[in-house]
């Protein structure tokens, strides 16, 4: 039955002089009930009608998206085959080990190795690793890219081995870029010509901030590298068919406002509201006041109001935007008369239907205000207008998301010092970070050259940031220095300290590098709380800088004022950003530039030429990447020796069939969270301390602290992951009542590190769980926030609630996630963290089976088990997806 739908719905396109074959997804419905459909809801529509085989997409998922407005409301299971992947090389290594792992797992049981190979397309690209070293003058980015091949070498011959040793891989090399902004610029293919079919551009990318990619029309999200090497191996991906928010904006930006305003707005706004899970689908005729960067900063920032898309339909701006990022002509009309004709091309003219959305938002693009957020989350929204007050408060509320519990007598503490021998004062409030940095905003000319256009006109008035600041432009693409060069603002960017540092996601990650000795000194001395302003995405606790307690997002017009201020106590409309060279006060209004200015220099120097010229030879690499020599083999020689990659423990203890049914009896609580714990609580990121257990075993690996590096460089070592996680400083574990990566053996009674008490745990034969609240998981897609715990011995997760991605990552690795009843949570069964937990699942579990978890006292806690498909079933019978994929090999 399957065949014949695909072929009563196939149509012929004719576009020049080829044709092709595509899905007229308007035939699977009837028309009126087609134009309901929101336009993502479309393209879930055409993947399951094109790859219905009856067996791993079935006739009744087609039946089930066309009925999207009735069974969305029913939390129907459908399968859908994204059409690539993406990957970027913090998740790209333990990708590709656990690709390797997997050739050797398949080996030993009897299969063909080779037999473990993508299916499905997958872009790699290497972003993630420049760490800001050198930020100032003499050529910082060149410095700091040889920094990273120094320090990765390894990790990089590994990387290119896997670009050999696999088909269907692109790997682009280090420094061409930020993963997502190269996915706009040029990997995303908007409509895929293949095989004589045209199809929409569809994906699924290890970084949570895949969703950028939305911002052009194509709908793809963020999961776990775990799931995404299941796609990889052309395995559908298991979903609830998603309800979908209609966000509908109108007017037009206020001129002295930015597209990350607007951002930073809705962000609020949709965790007020609360969309987990949900897709958001923008409409209204604001969007077309949108250019395709701004939708796309929007976009991007979708796992931070906790949707899994946030999407933009293609238009004619599209199509705009790929003539000026130099794509091919002929595959541009391609895209535009295959969308048209297949009902997935967006008007704006009033003569289309507006889809029928589970619910509408709406707002007002001329209502937006300059903004910032922070100091310790995302969504936590604050206009520039109240952020002296907002952060004077922070200082003395209680500590917590906005409050950091200074006492009144230490508000005024102040430590005067030397720095490049001048005197300077650091305080509350100081500003020693200001980064443009990150995926979010560097994609877009707007506001990169606005901060340009801002920096001239400070550095005409005689303004200056002081020294100790450390100041760094990162930027997404070769493309943003084009364009700053080409239109005369990148030498008072440079001027004012904001160097290019390199082309990746840096401090947004926390790469910021290491803050000068004095500073660090002055800071630790005083107990302050001073800040970190970057135009990135993420400012969770610890995650910018360990020094930096306060983080703010801003745009990048703002990071340059903020630097220039040296303060975020500052009033801007009373207080002036400082004095220039004859004395004059000078205002933040007097050197600000108005959209319509910037967007003017915009028009005249963003060029389709300079993306030609930069992406023509993106593969190419540079002279240390074309330098590196890489095994030649099918299996991966892995070292013992090596402290970057080793063949992890996933697969060493697996066999051919199917082991009993998991039960967990009488296990200890490893941890006892509160709310919001991030996958940066619990994923390692960041440089590594020198106290903590996974600088003991690099150090008797004997590499010294300058060599320990990055978690995320590491991420390839299983046995530097594991005792990296939950190693946050700013862990807050309520078995020993304050911000710790600690925990308590609860038998001996003794605190310990977290890893040293796991492992003692497992030394006694104890099996482990993790009691937390709500959204747990939060943050950014991260499989080692599921592998790490995984490896420590945890096997279940008792929580309030779990954000999207990382539930999945612990079903994913074979972790048992269960979910309070609604309304309850620890404190309600009056839970210490000291107990045992029993857990045992039926023998015939469904997906969303209620249990009844209970401890050694004889308290009976009613919970949810987090299965929610009954494909997520079967990978947790086998232990995890990657070892189902194993044995399907073996068939």
């Amino acid at each position: 039955m399957a065949t014949n739908i695909v072929e009563k719905l196939t149509k012929t396109l004719t576009v020049g002089d080829d044709q092709f074959q595509y899905i007229d997804i308007s035939e699977a419905a009837s028309s009126a009930t087609f134009e309901k459909l929101p336009f993502s809801i479309r393209v879930l529509l055409e993947s399951v009608i094109r790859n219905c085989d009856g067996f791993q997409v079935q006739y009744s998922d087609i039946e089930n998206v066309s009925n999207w407005e009735k069974t969305s409301e029913q939390g129907v299971e459908i399968r859908f085959k994204p059409a690539r992947v993406v990957l970027q090389d913090f998740t790209g290594v333990p990708a590709v080990v656990d690709f390797a792992a997997m050739r050797d797992a398949v080996k030993k049981l009897g299969g063909n190795p080779e037999k473990i190979n993508p299916i499905c397309p997958v872009d790699l690209v290497i972003d993630h690793s420049v760490q800001v070293d050198f930020n100032r003058r003499g050529d910082a980015a060149a410095k700091n890219l040889q920094k990273e091949f120094e320090r990765n070498k390894e990790r990089f011959q590994f990387l290119k081995w896997g670009a050999q040793a696999f088909d269907n891989m692109l790997i682009v090399p280090p420094g061409s870029g930020i993963v997502h902004q190269v996915n706009l610029e040029y990997l995303a293919r908007v409509v895929f010509a293949r095989d004589g079919w045209l199809f929409p551009d569809s994906l699924v990318g290890t970084d949570s901030h895949t969703t950028m990619i939305n911002g052009l029309g194509v709908l793809g999200w963020g999961v776990g590298g775990i799931e995404a090497e299941a796609v990889m191996l052309g395995q559908a991906i298991s979903m609830v068919l998603p309800k979908v928010v209609g966000y509908k904006l109108l007017g037009e930006i206020n001129p002295l406002a930015t597209s990350t305003d607007v951002v930073l707005t809705i962000t609020k706004h949709l965790r007020q509201i609360g969309v987990v899970g949900k897709f958001v689908e923008f409409f209204g005729p604001g969007v077309s006041n949108l250019s395709i960067a701004d939708r796309a900063t929007i976009s991007n920032m979708c796992p931070e109001y906790g949707a899994t898309v946030g999407f933009f339909p293609v238009d004619q701006q599209s199509l705009d935007y790929l003539v000026q990022t130099a794509r091919d002509p002929k595959k541009i009309r391609q895209v535009e008369a295959y969308l048209k004709a297949a009902g997935l091309f967006m008007y704006h003219n009033g003569e289309q239907s507006i889809p029928k959305f589970s619910e509408v938002l709406e707002l007002d693009l001329a209502t937006i205000v300059p903004s910032l957020s922070g100091p310790k989350r995302p969504h936590d929204r604050v206009s520039v207008a109240e952020m002296k007050s907002d952060f004077k408060d922070c200082l003395k509320n209680k500590v917590g998301f906005k409050g950091f519990g200074i006492p009144e007598d230490k508000i005024h503490k102040t430590v005067d010092l030397m720095f490049e021998n001048k005197k300077c004062q650091i305080q509350h409030g100081s500003v020693v970070i200001a980064a443009i940095t990150s995926c979010t905003n560097t994609s877009n000319p707007t506001v990169m050259l606005g901060s340009g256009i801002l920096a001239r006109n400070a550095v005409q008035a005689g303004l200056t940031v002081a020294p100790h600041i450390k100041t760094s432009l990162s930027p997404g693409s070769g493309v943003v220095t084009y364009y700053l060069k080409d239109s005369g603002v990148l030498p008072f960017l440079e001027k004012l300290g904001f160097d290019i540092v390199g082309y990746g996601c840096m401090t947004c990650i926390g790469n910021s590098g290491p803050l000068p000795e004095t500073i660090d000194q002055a800071i630790n001395e005083g107990e302050l709380v001073v800040c970190g302003v970057l135009s990135g995405n993420r400012n969770f606790e610890g995650r910018i800088h360990p020094s930096t307690r306060a983080n703010y997002l801003a745009s990048p017009m703002l990071v340059v004022a903020y630097a220039l201020a040296g303060t975020v106590l500052i009033d801007f409309e009373k207080e002036p950003l400082g004095f220039g060279s004859e004395g004059n006060p000078v205002y933040l209004r007097d050197i600000w530039p108005s959209r319509s200015d910037i967007q003017e220099v915009e028009k005249k120097y963003v060029l389709p030429n300079m993306f030609s010229e930069v992406y023509s030879k993106i593969q190419q690499g540079n002279e240390e990447w074309n330098s590196l020599n890489a095994p030649n083999s099918v299996l991966y020689p892995w070292s013992s020796e090596s402290t970057y990659i080793q063949s992890p423990p996933f697969f060493k203890e697996m066999t051919k069939s199917l082991k009993d049914f998991p039960k967990i009896q009488d296990a200890h609580a490893l941890l006892f969270l509160g709310d919001s714990v991030t996958t940066d609580h619990i994923s390692p990121a960041g440089s590594i301390s020198r106290s903590c257990p996974a600088a003991r075993y690099l150090t008797g690996r004997g590499l010294k602290p300058r060599d320990y590096n990055s978690y995320g460089s590491r991420r390839g070592n299983d046995a530097v992951m594991a005792r990296g996680t939950f190693a946050n400083i700013r862990l807050k574990n309520r078995l020993i009542g304050r911000e710790a990566p600690k925990t308590i053996h609860v038998p001996s009674g003794e605190e310990m590190d977290i890893f040293d008490a796991a492992m003692k745990y497992k030394s006694e034969g104890k099996q482990l769980i993790v009691v937390a609240g709500k959204d747990y998981g939060s943050g950014s897609s991260r499989d080692w926030a599921a592998k790490g715990p995984w490896i420590l011995g945890v096997r279940a997760v008792l929580a309030e609630s779990y954000e999207r991605i990382h539930r999945s990552n612990l079903v994913g690795m074979g972790i048992i996630p269960l979910q309070f009843e609604q309304g309850k949570n620890a404190d309600t069964y009056n839970l210490t963290g000291k107990e045992t937990y029993t857990v045992n699942l039926p023998e015939n579990i469904t997906p969303g089976t209620n249990i009844t978890v209970t401890t050694e006292c004889g308290k009976k806690i009613e919970a949810k088990v987090r299965f929610d498909t009954d494909v997520e079933l079967t990978y947790f019978k086998h232990g995890g997806i990657l070892n189902y994929m194993i044995r399907s090999m073996l068939d």
